[in-house]
């Protein structure tokens, strides 16, 4: 509309300033010119007219949008209508009151399908994290709005779980000596350590056999030391966008931090930590950086926090995390000698309907080279068998040795292609003596 008529327009509002109709075009082409205060300006001359009338409201409440002013604009958005819904989402979202928002926007377009808007809709569904700075005490605003992207510590690290100690753990004798030893006695006697000027913490890389138990001990680790156990999930830290994952690297160390003594666990750590030069991606480089910064940087204290990290692949890992004041201290999970393997039989074996004179000695002995997975997948297998057998007889049948035999025959160990992978490299490939306990076992099971 051009200037003439639009002043005609306006002279005849002045003239008929109860026609509601005049009044709602001459308010709308101010604001289609963009002329919001002047908007505001004439409807402020209407007020009356503008509280009865709901197309006046919801361009009274467009103009003060466009002011900025969205406090006010809320006041005339009270039709339930779906557009006018709709123009109360927005105006809750520059409130930041997106859950509220996020829901008055659904019942529009549940009402009104065509009302849809992607974009409105996931500005609504952001989530904003803050950040506090250990030194300066500001806080950072994150807004995200994907799920992927967001910074959720409590989404990062797994629920905690009931602590557990090494009671729990069949075998590995001689790992939990060493774990005693060289991880937990620090936290028992922090006095005499200090006098020797050895701090609680650390790096502790463990590695072996899928399915051996590296997880149980680090949650048993924990529970030994009475320390907040955070289990990272590795999938929730990597992130498609550049410096995400660095970003949520950090967090999770300084969550950490704040939650001395604390246990910071990270399962197949290669995904985290791999070979720099085995990779062309500058974003891994820069990740296996910071990580390695986080361990032992200048400006890092990790006092009281041990990270621990487990491994099926130690020769992928970046040999960088082995210096001393990172992963010093690594660890070979074994698969579980005879005497363990009993000793898991009889623990998953115990809460179970069984039959008497069940020898897991036996069994123990036939086993050779099962994890405690293939174990547990033993047992579970006869149960099926039970289980079946329970249903078809119409009465419960209790585990016996012969469902137990015949799940032998279906269940196979699944650590012996990892034993032949690692004693190529423990033959070829061990500077440094780093796979000499992967020798050892070798030779005293006779496979090397």
């Amino acid at each position: 509309m051009d200037d003439h008529s639009f002043d005609q327009l306006k002279d005849a509002l002045k003239i008929t300033p109860q026609n509601s109709a005049l009044l709602a075009l001459v308010v709308k082409t101010h604001l289609d010119r963009k002329e919001s205060e002047d908007a505001i300006e004439v409807l402020d001359a209407h007020g009356s007219d503008v509280d009865t009338d709901d197309g006046l409201a919801v361009l009274a409440a467009r103009a003060y949008m466009m002011v900025g002013d969205a406090e006010t604009a809320l006041k005339y958005l009270e039709s339930t209508a779906p557009e006018v819904q709709l123009l109360k989402a927005k105006a809750l979202l520059a409130l930041e009151q997106r859950s509220e928002g996020y829901k008055v926007y659904r019942q529009a377009v549940e009402e009104n399908p065509t009302l849809e808007d992607t974009e409105l809709e996931a500005s609504l569904k952001a989530k904003v994290v803050e950040f506090a700075s250990n030194k300066s005490g500001a806080k950072l605003k994150v807004i995200s709005n994907d799920d992927t992207d967001v910074l959720d510590l409590d989404r990062l690290i797994a629920p905690p779980q009931e602590k557990i100690n090494f009671k729990a753990i069949g075998g590995l004798d001689n790992v939990k000596r060493i774990i005693h030893k060289k991880i937990i006695l620090p936290y028992q006697k922090p006095g005499l350590f200090q006098r020797f000027k050895k701090r609680a913490g650390g790096g502790v890389l463990m590695y072996g056999p899928p399915g051996c138990g590296k997880t149980l001990l680090a949650r048993a680790t924990a529970g030994e030391c009475n320390a907040q156990f955070f289990n990272v999930s590795i999938s929730d830290v990597l992130d498609m966008y550049i410096g995400e994952s660095e970003r949520k690297l950090h967090a999770l160390f300084e969550q950490a931090r704040e939650s001395t003594p604390a246990v910071l666990f990270f399962d197949e750590v290669e995904a985290l930590g791999g070979k720099r030069q085995s990779t062309r991606d500058a974003a891994s480089s820069k990740l296996v950086s910071q990580f390695l910064s986080e361990m032992d940087g200048f400006a890092q204290d990790n006092n009281n926090v041990l990270i621990l990290a487990a491994t099926n692949v130690p020769w992928s890992v970046d040999a960088a995390f082995r210096r001393p004041g990172r992963f010093d201290r690594v660890l070979f999970v074994p698969p579980p000698d005879q005497q363990a393997r009993q000793a898991i039989l009889d623990s998953l074996l115990a809460e179970r309907p069984v039959e008497e004179h069940i020898d897991t000695s036996i069994l123990a002995r036939k086993t050779s080279g099962f994890s405690g997975a293939d174990i547990r997948e033993l047992v579970e297998t006869a149960s099926d068998e039970a289980i079946e057998m329970s249903i078809e007889s119409g009465i419960e049948k209790n585990i016996s040795m012969d469902h137990l035999m015949n799940a032998l025959d279906d269940v196979r160990p699944t650590t012996l292609e990892w034993l032949t992978t690692a004693r190529n490299y423990a033959r070829y490939a061990n500077e440094g003596g780093q796979y000499n306990d992967v020798l050892d076992f070798l030779r005293e099971h006779g496979k090397c």
